[in-house]
């Protein structure tokens, strides 16, 4: 961690007085250069997002960080455009909000925006151990799903994902397509509706096999395989829909529509996320953790008290 210099706001930017910023997978990918934004220009300080102060107010703030020249929110103070600012309601934790963040943004736009999710359907959230599928699991119970089925990869994911409020979890400790499927189907009511799919890989495909007639899946990751081995038939009998989302095609109002969305279901008690707070001094050994996978939720710097 090196210092820098204070940021001087450009032309339609201000000064933000950093609360809370997430270490997301976002960030590092840009840090290491494997983002499909290419390897970005050093030295610059990472964060594409984080919740601060501006002007008296508490906001939520997002930063090009690693995807375009500038610096981020790991900083005791960010220069931001005032456009971007989203102001949070009142009640809302700095520090769970920007654990949720665009994570949670994601989980939401994919199940209704994109998946079209509407009450009394069935869903299956694969990677529910994670902060997209912890979310996506309590936002679609919200959303008025009948039966929520989580799959997670290692013991603790599947117990997040239990906390989360899961109906069922199946463990997603096998890549054999057929043996995922049959547990996906004993934990189903009945043929499934929509699929989110931070994961693509075997859990994609078997889960696939679970849609009913006209079912839907959204993908929104690959972190369990670039391609995976959805079968032309199981496509094809169905009539399925394949699907593909990133926050990357929302417009600037539908983010701060879906940041604030978020933000009020944070403080009303009704969306959380397994995450931890590292002051910003110990950001290195945080971001290594994060990295191995072996933090306890999403680790959120906090450069100064949050209160």
């Amino acid at each position: 961690m090196d210092d820098r210099n204070a940021p001087v706001p450009a032309d339609g930017e201000v000064l933000v007085d950093v609360l809370a910023a997430p270490i997301t997978p976002l960030d590092l990918l840009c840090a290491t250069g494997t983002s499909y934004f290419g390897r970005p220009a050093t030295p610059y300080v990472p964060g594409v997002q984080g919740v601060g102060t501006s002007a008296g107010r508490t906001v939520w703030f997002p930063t090009p960080a690693g995807m375009a020249p500038g610096d981020g929110s790991m900083a005791e103070v960010a220069a931001v455009p005032e456009a971007a600012l989203v102001e949070l309601p009142d009640g809302a934790d700095p520090v769970l909000v920007a654990a949720l963040g665009l994570s949670a943004v994601a989980a939401h736009m994919a199940l209704t925006w994109r998946g079209g999710l509407t009450a009394g359907e069935q869903v299956i959230v694969l990677g529910a151990g994670g902060v997209v599928g912890q979310a996506a699991v309590q936002l679609a119970r919200t959303a008025g799903a009948r039966r929520i089925i989580a799959g997670a990869r290692s013991p603790a994911a599947m117990e997040r994902a239990e906390r989360a409020g899961a109906d069922a979890v199946v463990a997603l400790d096998t890549g054999d397509v057929a043996e995922l499927a049959r547990r996906f189907a004993g934990a189903a009511d009945g043929p499934a509706d929509l699929v989110l799919d931070p994961l693509f890989g075997a859990p994609a495909a078997a889960a696939a096999r679970t849609l009913g007639p006209g079912g839907r899946l959204v993908n929104l990751g690959g972190s369990a395989g670039e391609t995976s081995p959805i079968d032309s038939a199981t496509l094809r009998g169905k009539s399925l829909r394949l699907l593909g989302f990133t926050n990357n095609e929302l417009t600037a109002e539908q983010r701060a529509e879906a940041v604030a969305f978020v933000a009020a279901r944070a403080a009303s008690g009704r969306l959380t996320v397994a995450h931890e707070t590292v002051p910003l001094e110990d950001a290195a050994a945080a971001w290594r953790r994060q990295g191995e996978g072996t933090a306890e939720g999403r680790i959120v710097l906090t450069p100064r008290p949050a209160g």
